[in-house]
């Protein structure tokens, strides 16, 4: 079996690798442009490329994926099936019909549910217990295609969006390679998905992370889970925006508004929402590192018997 692989960031790097170790030719690796990244705005390649080239494997950069250009040479190549992983461009119906076992996605959610952008945060967000991979056909609707197979994983409570993306992007990794296989031995059943069941994921922006306090605990600390490392959840002290990377939930301590800091201590700075206290435990001042309350406490205050925004 001959195969093109799409992808672009992190989260599709093990897939690649997996592939490639499973001995499945890899034709040609397509990924975005290099981008400037960092303090020093240097011109990096792309994760997947980085990776790709490593494993001495061809890549393509093409501004537009579905450009004549793109499609003559994924033409030449004549995969049996085109594998996407996050690549970043939506794949239009001249490719998506190009390989005799189409396209195939690896997509980080329990379809129907969480189609979209972002389901690994959306799930954490809205408190789901369990998320998990499916390998799914593509077609030309947003991530409505028959699913191939898939696998689930508990999202624990310590998870993060940062822990749940590793322990799938591994797991995507695995699957893709049992599905080809089976795809090449014609083991494959593919399963309509139930439109009924299916929910969307958007994605992410910086507003959406302002914490609400009238709101209840879980969903407090599901927001700051799933936010996490970016765009993070955040409250506004003093006029400045704080970001929220850690936090847990406890009875509440005292009666009194939401939003009031009761209690500013080593351990965390305590603050009341509508059904419990918020343990505030790790925090991030504009322009200033990371740090667990007890390390911020050294060298700055932070005011209780406030109200927070």
């Amino acid at each position: 079996m001959k195969i093109v692989f799409m992808g672009t960031p992190e989260f599709a790097v093990p897939a690649l690798e997996a592939i490639k170790k499973s001995g499945i030719e890899i034709s040609l690796v397509i990924s975005q442009k290099d981008k400037r990244r960092g303090r020093g705005k240097k011109l990096l390649p792309t994760p997947v490329k980085e990776k790709a080239l490593e494993l001495g494997l061809d890549v393509y950069q093409p501004e537009n994926i579905n450009s004549e250009e793109s499609v003559n040479k994924l033409r030449e190549i004549q995969p049996d099936c085109i594998v996407v992983v996050a690549y970043g461009q939506i794949l239009k119906r001249d490719i998506l019909i190009l390989p005799p076992h189409g396209c195939v996605n690896i997509h980080a959610s329990l379809l129907p549910k969480y189609r979209g952008a972002a389901p690994i945060n959306w799930a954490i967000i809205r408190g789901e217990k369990e998320t998990g991979i499916t390998i799914m056909k593509m077609d030309e609707g947003l991530d409505t295609g028959d699913i191939l197979k898939s696998e689930s994983i508990p999202i624990e409570e310590e998870d993060d969006s940062s822990s749940v993306h590793d322990k799938l992007s591994i797991l995507g990794g695995k699957l893709i390679v049992e599905t080809l296989i089976d795809m090449k031995n014609g083991n494959i059943k593919p399963i309509p998905q139930d439109d009924n069941l299916s929910s969307y994921a958007p994605m992410l922006n910086k507003e959406m992370g302002k914490i609400d306090w009238n709101n209840e605990g879980e969903d407090i600390i599901n927001l700051i889970r799933g936010l996490k490392p970016w765009p993070s959840a955040y409250i506004i002290y003093k006029g400045e925006k704080v970001k929220i990377h850690k936090a847990k939930k406890i009875k509440k301590l005292l009666e009194g508004e939401n939003g009031k800091v009761v209690k500013v201590q080593d351990d965390g700075i305590y603050v009341n929402c509508s059904d419990s206290c918020i343990v505030i435990e790790e925090l991030q001042f504009p322009g200033k590192k990371n740090l667990k309350v007890s390390e911020f406490l050294r060298g700055n205050q932070f005011d209780s018997d406030i109200v927070l925004e």
